[in-house]
C-alpha cells in the first residue's frame, strides 16, 4: 500500500478535486508507447500512399540543382536564387508527410489523457538537479518497469525482423538478377511492407503499457481518508464555520424582513405563537404579499416593530398558523386563502377610511381556512369553525 509522509496509507480514490489540480499541474496518465507506435505506423502507412508524389517532386529538386547553366555558376545571385527554389520545392514535397506526423503526434496524447498545458509543469524546480533523487527514480519500480519495457521491445521487435529477414530472404537474394529500376521498385516495396509490420509490432507493447500508466497514474493520486475529510472541510467548510455563517445569514435575513413590516397593511396574528405581515397594492400586485413572518420570540418582534408603526394587527389563528406553514417571505398568498385575506384587507382599508371622517366598517366573520392549509405541531387536521376570538388592535 502507498503511505504519505505521516504513514497513513492511501487507500481512497482521488476525489474530482484533486484530479483537477493534477491536471492543471499537468499530471495526466501519459503512454510514451502509445505516442511512438501511432507516429510510426502513421509514417509507415503514409510513405506508400504519398512516396510517389515526394519521390517525383524531390527528384525535381536534384534536377533544379544538377541542370544549371554555365553563365549562372559564376552568378552568386542566381545561384542564391536557385538555392532558394530548391529548398522552397523540398518542403512543399515533404509537407503532405509532416502534416500527417504532426496531427499523430497532437492526437494520440488525446486517446488516454487528453491535452494539458500546464506551465507549472515546465518552470524550474531545483529538485530535479539532484543526484540523489535521480538515482531513486532510476532504481525505483517505475525505472524497473521501464528497463523491462526496453528489453520487450527489442526482443519484439528483433523477432518481427528477423521473421520478414527469413521471408523476405529468397527475394532479397534475388534483386541482384533483377534490372535495376526494378530492383529499386521491388527493394521499396520490401521496406515498405517491413517497415508496416514492424511498426505495427508495436501495438503490442502499447496494449500492455496504456493500462499500466492508467493505473499508475491512479494509483499515485491516491489520497488518505484523513486527507479526504481534510478537503471536504476545505470544500464545504468546517461545521462550526457553516453554523455560523447561517446564523449571519438569518440574522441578516430577519434585518431585511423587519425593515419590510412598516411597508405592510396588516399584520395577522395568533395572537402570540404567529405573526404574518401582509401587504397589497391593486395596482402593482395579483394577490397580497408576505413581506414578515415568524413564531414565538420572532412573532413578538415582529407585533413590536408593526405596533410602533401603527400596522394595525388582526387576531385571526387559523388564517395565521396557515398563511405561516403555506407561504414563504415575498410570496403571494395561495388561492385558497385569497377569501379570508381579502376580507381581512377590505375591513383594514375601510376602517382607514373611516379614521378620516367616513363610517366605521363592521367587522367581517372569519372566512373558512381549507384543511389542507393546517399543518405543522399544534394544528389540527379536522374541519375548522370559525374563530369566535378575532380581534381587530
Amino acid at each position: 500500500m502507498a503511505e504519505n509522509e505521516d504513514g497513513q496509507e492511501k487507500t481512497e480514490q482521488a476525489t474530482p478535486k484533486k484530479q483537477e489540480e493534477a491536471r492543471n499541474k499537468g499530471q495526466v496518465p501519459r503512454s510514451r508507447e502509445l505516442t511512438t507506435m501511432a507516429m510510426l505506423v502513421a509514417g509507415s502507412v503514409s510513405i506508400p500512399l504519398m512516396g510517389g508524389p515526394m519521390v517525383h517532386q524531390l527528384g525535381g529538386v536534384m534536377r533544379l540543382g544538377m541542370q544549371v547553366e554555365r553563365a549562372k555558376i559564376f552568378d552568386p545571385w542566381a545561384i542564391i536564387e536557385i538555392l532558394s527554389q530548391a529548398i522552397y520545392q523540398g518542403f512543399m514535397a515533404l509537407v503532405p508527410f509532416l502534416l500527417v506526423m504532426l496531427v499523430t503526434a497532437l492526437a494520440a496524447p488525446v486517446a488516454l489523457g487528453g491535452w494539458a498545458f500546464s506551465t507549472e509543469a515546465m518552470s524550474f524546480k531545483a529538485e530535479k538537479l539532484n543526484p540523489l533523487k535521480g538515482l531513486k527514480r532510476i532504481f525505483a519500480v517505475r525505472g524497473l518497469i521501464e528497463l523491462v519495457k526496453a528489453l520487450a521491445k527489442f526482443l519484439l521487435i528483433g523477432s518481427v525482423g528477423a521473421g520478414l529477414l527469413w521471408h523476405y530472404l529468397p527475394e532479397l537474394m534475388g534483386l541482384g538478377r533483377e534490372p535495376v529500376v526494378s530492383a529499386l521498385a521491388h527493394t521499396g516495396s520490401i521496406l515498405s511492407v517491413s517497415f508496416v509490420m514492424l511498426s505495427a509490432s508495436l501495438l503490442l507493447i502499447a496494449a500492455i503499457d496504456i493500462p499500466f500508466q492508467l493505473w499508475d497514474h491512479s494509483k499515485n493520486l491516491k489520497m488518505t481518508r484523513q486527507e479526504v475529510k481534510d478537503e471536504a472541510k476545505n470544500t464545504e467548510g468546517k461545521p462550526e464555520v457553516k453554523s455560523r455563517i447561517r446564523a449571519m445569514q438569518r440574522e441578516v435575513a430577519q434585518r431585511r424582513m423587519m425593515q419590510e413590516i412598516p411597508k405592510a397593511d396588516v399584520v395577522i396574528t395568533n395572537p402570540t405563537h404567529y405573526a404574518i405581515a401582509l401587504r397589497y397594492d391593486a395596482d402593482k400586485m395579483a394577490a397580497p404579499v408576505v413581506v414578515a413572518k415568524g413564531v414565538e420570540l420572532v412573532a413578538g418582534q415582529v407585533r413590536a416593530v408593526a405596533m410602533a408603526n401603527n400596522i394595525p394587527l388582526y387576531e385571526a389563528p387559523p388564517l395565521a398558523r396557515a398563511l405561516y406553514y403555506s407561504t414563504e417571505i415575498d410570496q403571494e398568498v395561495p388561492a385558497g386563502l385569497y377569501l379570508a385575506v381579502a376580507q381581512i384587507l377590505a375591513y383594514i382599508f375601510q376602517l382607514k377610511a373611516s379614521v378620516r371622517g367616513g363610517l366605521v366598517p363592521a367587522r367581517p366573520d372569519a372566512a373558512d381556512v381549507p384543511d389542507e392549509f393546517f399543518q405543522g405541531p399544534g394544528t389540527n387536521t379536522g374541519p375548522h369553525p370559525k374563530s369566535d376570538d378575532e380581534q381587530i388592535h
